[in-house]
């Protein structure tokens, strides 16, 4: 959020959805935008343009902000809302999406702090121009069950010796020799496996670089947090142009076939991960 607007004097705050380089009123004027019974319109600076919404500043004062956040529900209405203006803003022409909840306390507040950022906006449509945001989510091959590690009584042949009872046994001479060798081995191909997972997801990074204008790589998803128990080696988003973007399903199915990954390919989507910091 830019700046609050809890203490706008008539109790309203100008949203900001994204700035274009072109004007926009007519593909954008029938979406509800993030607040009802007031139309998302435009607002021209420059010679660009802002998508606005005019909502109630107390929706959005960070008190009621922190309590949506914590709202799973409320928050991806919210998301989603924003997206949706965003994406059909960027259907009609070059868009640079700002981040959800941006507001000022009223219209010259915003076409003040949006002109003075007017260069930035204008590097980022360059970049963006006729160009998306495509997702690749690169998983480890999977493996067939390894041995189990099994506990050194079961390890060898038992044998009972004639003291003992019946039921009871003992494990083999070098019965707990033969259980470290197999737990070393159990390591080392655990750690060749996560290596030459490593290196798969670099060599599918390096090819779908080959096709895109700029990369960004971001923090794999954990299994317990996906809630998804493949083990994700590569989490990286490509902004790649619309000419070139028929080449992708087909570098996909490519790299799975000589990798054994397993790819999830995504998109295109506006390009939220290269207009930089606005």
């Amino acid at each position: 959020m830019k700046e609050s607007g809890a203490d706008s004097p008539d109790g309203h705050a100008v949203y900001v959805f994204a700035v274009c380089g072109a004007p926009v009123q007519t593909a954008v004027a029938d979406l509800p935008g993030v607040a009802a019974g007031t139309a998302v319109r435009t607002l021209p600076f420059g010679e660009l343009t802002a998508v606005v919404q005019t909502v109630r500043a107390a929706d959005f004062a960070d008190e009621a902000w922190q309590a949506r956040l914590s709202d799973t529900r409320e928050l991806e209405r919210y998301a989603r809302a924003h997206h949706d203006v965003v994406t059909v803003a960027a259907a009609a022409c070059p868009t640079v999406p700002l981040p959800l909840a941006t507001l000022y306390h009223d219209e010259e507040r915003a076409l003040s702090a949006l002109s003075g950022e007017t260069g930035r906006f204008r590097s980022a449509l360059a970049r963006t121009a006729d160009h998306s945001e495509w997702g690749v989510k690169v998983y480890a091959a999977e493996r067939p069950p390894q041995d189990a590690e099994r506990p050194v009584a079961e390890v060898g042949i038992s044998a009972r010796g004639p003291a003992e009872p019946a039921g009871r046994t003992r494990p083999a001479p070098g019965a707990g020799l033969a259980y470290l060798d197999r737990k070393r081995g159990v390591r080392a191909r655990r750690e060749q496996q996560q290596e030459e997972a490593l290196r798969m997801a670099e060599t599918v990074d390096a090819e779908f670089q080959r096709v895109a204008a700029a990369a960004r790589r971001l923090r794999p998803h954990s299994p317990e947090l996906a809630g998804d128990p493949r083990v994700q080696v590569l989490n990286a988003t490509y902004l790649v142009a619309d000419r070139r973007s028929g080449e992708l399903e087909t570098l996909t199915r490519m790299l799975q076939d000589s990798t054994g990954a397993q790819i999830e390919l995504s998109g295109p989507w506006v390009p939220y991960s290269f207009v930089g910091e606005v």
